[in-house]
Parts: structure tokens; C-alpha cells; sequence
């Protein structure tokens, strides 16, 4: 099945795509086709997944799949949650909202340290689709103060994953899908999508 991926961000792309080819997506960046994301004016993740995924499969008359997700930190109350992408301004770099979340983490100390990363999926049939499918996951974690790793994008060099004593770029790409955010709801999204093949109702 050919899947519009609403996003340009390879890194995404990348793990994405890895996670979901066994299942038969054959999955093509937005870019690829010459689209732009929309403006994100939800105040969710759930309702930016859905706006974008809506745009594309409008855009390209094929399903898309969007995935909104983002870093929430405790001691920044909750910040920069949807807004992790563009923490240090729009169009920002990953380096840039790397640089911005130590600078504001600078004088926290370890035990007040504790994040989370949100991912929600939406995945339409079409720009109209009625009943579309939207998975979620939660990764837990504490952040450090200097970055490890190269693995990743976004703020993985700082994530310590619940458990484990290295970071999530410094984990290897099939045991970080096997234990993300976003590994969590490309398998729920999975599961949802073979219950509805199952189903006579649908």
C-alpha cells in the first residue's frame, strides 16, 4: 500500500518507514511530491496529526499517515510538548532546540530532570475519512546535561530511556523502535488497521 507520510523530516522518514515496511506500506515523503506541511494550529498532538494527514491524503488522493510528537519536561512545566519542533523557533534546527532545552535545563538538578515524548499517529484512507485511526505512545525518561550519541534526531542525545543507562541516540534503530514513543504507536496503529480487515462491519 502506497502511504503519504505527512512530513519532510527524514529522520522520521527513516524510522518510519522501517517500522511499517514489514507490513507492506510502501511509504513516500510529502517532500517527494512537492507538498508543504500546513500551519500545526492544533493544541494537541492528536489534532496535528490529524489536520496533516488530512492535507496530504487531499493533496495526493492517497492514504497518509501523520504522526505528531514531541518532548514534554517536567520541570519546564510540561514544555516545549507540541512545540518541540519548533522549541528555538520556527524553522529551527535540531541543534537549535538541542542548544535551547540545555540552556533552559542548565540549573536543574538530576532528580527534578524527568520527560517524557508523546507520539500520536493519524492514519486516514482518504481527506474525508470519517473513522481514522489515531495510535499513541509514551516513552519515559530523565534528560542529562551533555549530549551522547549518534543515533536519533531531535532530542535523543539527552533522553535516558526508563531503565537503561544510555541515551536514545545511542541506542541501535531496532531496539530504539522496540521500545519509543513512536514504536509504541506505529504498533497500536498496526493492530487497529488488522482488526478493521478482520471485522465484516468495515
Amino acid at each position: 500500500m502506497r502511504v503519504v507520510l505527512a512530513s519532510g523530516n527524514s529522520g522520521k522518514l527513516r524510522e518510519l518507514g522501517s517500522l511499517l515496511a514489514p507490513f507492506g506500506f510502501d511509504l513516500v515523503s510529502q517532500s517527494t511530491l512537492g507538498l508543504q506541511t500546513p500551519p500545526e494550529t492544533g493544541t494537541t498532538f492528536a489534532e496535528n496529526a490529524l489536520l496533516k494527514a488530512r492535507h496530504a491524503a487531499a493533496m495526493t488522493n492517497l492514504p497518509a499517515l501523520a504522526d505528531d510528537s514531541g518532548i514534554e519536561v517536567d520541570a519546564l512545566g510540561g514544555r516545549p510538548g507540541i512545540y518541540s519542533a519548533r522549541y528555538a523557533g520556527e524553522g529551527a534546527s535540531d541543534q537549535a532546540n538541542l542548544r535551547k532545552m540545555l540552556d533552559e535545563m542548565r540549573e536543574i538538578p538530576a532528580s527534578q530532570r524527568t520527560a517524557r515524548y508523546q507520539c500520536v499517529i493519524a492514519f486516514v484512507t482518504t481527506a474525508t475519512d470519517s473513522a481514522p485511526i489515531l495510535a499513541t505512545g509514551t516513552w519515559e525518561g530523565t534528560l542529562i546535561s551533555e549530549p551522547k550519541g549518534l543515533e536519533g534526531f531531535g532530542y535523543d542525545p539527552i533522553f535516558v530511556p526508563s531503565g537503561l543507562d544510555r541515551t536514545a541516540a545511542e541506542l541501535g534503530a531496532g531496539e530504539k523502535n522496540s521500545l519509543s514513543h513512536r514504536g509504541q504507536a506505529l504498533r497500536a496503529l498496526v493492530t487497529e488497521l488488522q482488526n478493521r480487515r478482520k471485522s465484516p462491519i468495515q
